[in-house]
């Protein structure tokens, strides 16, 4: 039950191609209760919810973007290698779609209701944008949400001057915890407008803040999430969508977009020997489609070139200078650690070992007394006391020739002449 007091909020799970159960739900409460997204305060999204909640708030058409969503998938589709043949490239799709669907004055219609779930490359964190000042802002913020690493691209894309990814990595269900959050998700879980699953299995799994039940159903839209099924099943997805929302679908523009060609090109290419030829021809045909992808790829990124090139450059920086302080402080790690052991093991000799030099030495007696017996008996000691005589001996040379110096002056030819004075003083303090 809503609080129309105190207001309430709608917010969109992320969920790639899956994203065609939004529009369906979208549409069920435009038509059926348009008060609950007029008066809403905040719409929130992340990934396709947040394309989702731009086109609500926006002023898009959902016809068209669910058209939009359908064609993606046929393109997808017709690759032998799906969405991640190198030709593909899905954000120009998405940023086409948005160029095409998105009002001029979209910036002034979403800013401060939408809000857009983005996770920061530098540290994982998540963000929320809701102010705009242009449609380019908004279409650069809402192709950083829908960005899947390595699924996408290997460079990010940037929303003023900071690379964001998908939201979400870091929240796919913003604002999932307030009890007046309508919460819209194409899994079965506990979300407001949810599938409804028939098994019994009550195990659910949170991923990101969203609540999944553990069952086969949602294993397979996992899947389907990332590699799209026909556009035959993201219809009946979408008419899900409505059913759960208030029960029943009632447009018509939709059911014309999930139609199929019927014309000969297109019978002819379901045949299975059609098929098989594709299949067979695909390393000749692959290089072609993928040297003409990237030429493709590298004229839309010449714009874009220098920022993504100082951006690399940045990241290289920080993973070798990372490298290089982990490396080094490893190494005086072991360092300290070598003389630590070294020095312990001088200091820590036991005292019944024997000591091995070049000459063979006593044991360590276990006694005091026997200590400085067991000191003289080493060679080093006997050497020690010999330089020790030997070293008076010298002093006492030293000094018997200094005093010969002084008897032998005259001999030596060396005048002494003492100060009368002080020879007086020497006298005076003699007799006394």
């Amino acid at each position: 039950m809503l609080d129309y007091e105190c207001g309430w909020s709608l917010s969109f799970a992320g969920c790639g191609f899956l994203g065609v159960y939004h529009i369906g739900a979208a549409t069920c409460l435009q038509e059926r209760a348009p008060r609950i997204l007029r008066d809403a305060r905040c719409i929130y999204g992340a990934s396709a919810g947040a394309l989702t909640g731009a086109v609500l708030v926006g002023g898009g058409s959902l016809a068209e973007s669910c058209a939009d969503v359908l064609a993606l998938a046929k393109e997808a589709r017709k690759r032998n290698l799906g969405p991640l043949h190198p030709s593909f490239n899905i954000m120009k799709i998405i940023r086409d779609g948005l160029i095409k669907n998105l009002p001029e004055n979209t910036h002034q219609l979403v800013s401060g209701k939408l809000y857009i779930s983005l996770t920061r490359v530098s540290d994982g964190s998540n963000v929320l944008v809701s102010d705009f000042n242009s449609k380019e802002e908004i279409i650069q913020a809402l192709v950083c949400s829908a960005f899947v690493p390595i699924y996408c691209g290997l460079i990010p894309p940037s929303f003023r001057g900071v690379r964001y990814v998908d939201g979400g990595i870091s929240d796919n269900l913003p604002h999932h915890a307030s009890k007046n959050t309508i919460t819209v998700s194409p899994f079965s879980g506990e979300c407001d407008i949810c599938p409804k699953s028939n098994s019994a299995n009550f195990h659910e799994v949170n991923l990101t803040n969203t609540s999944i039940q553990f069952s086969l159903g949602n294993l397979y839209r996992l899947t389907q999430a990332l590699f799209p099924p026909e556009p035959k099943v993201l219809g009946e997805l979408c008419e899900q969508g409505y059913s759960d929302a208030l029960r029943f679908l009632k447009e018509n523009a939709l059911q014309e977009a999930c139609k199929e060609k019927c014309g000969f090109y297109a019978q002819l290419s379901k045949l299975l020997p059609m098929r098989v030829m594709s299949y067979l021809m695909l390393p000749y045909t692959l290089p072609v489609e993928s040297a003409y992808s990237v030429a493709v790829r590298v004229v839309d990124w010449f714009p874009d070139i220098p920022d993504d090139v100082r951006w690399m450059q940045g990241q290289v920086y920080r993973i070798v200078g990372t490298v290089c302080s982990q490396a080094r402080n490893k190494l005086l790690h072991a360092c300290s650690k070598e003389g630590f052991g070294s020095l312990r093991k001088c200091y820590t000799v036991p005292p019944t070992a024997e000591l091995h030099s070049t000459c063979c030495y006593p044991k360590i007696p276990h006694s005091s007394a026997d200590l400085e017996s067991w000191l003289w008996d080493f060679p080093f000691c006997t050497d020690l006391t010999g330089k020790q005589v030997s070293g008076s001996n010298e002093k006492l040379s030293e000094s018997d020739s200094h005093l010969n110096c002084f008897t032998n002056s005259e001999e030596s030819g060396l005048e002494m002449d003492f100060d009368s004075s002080s020879e007086n003083s020497f006298q005076t303090a003699s007799e006394d």
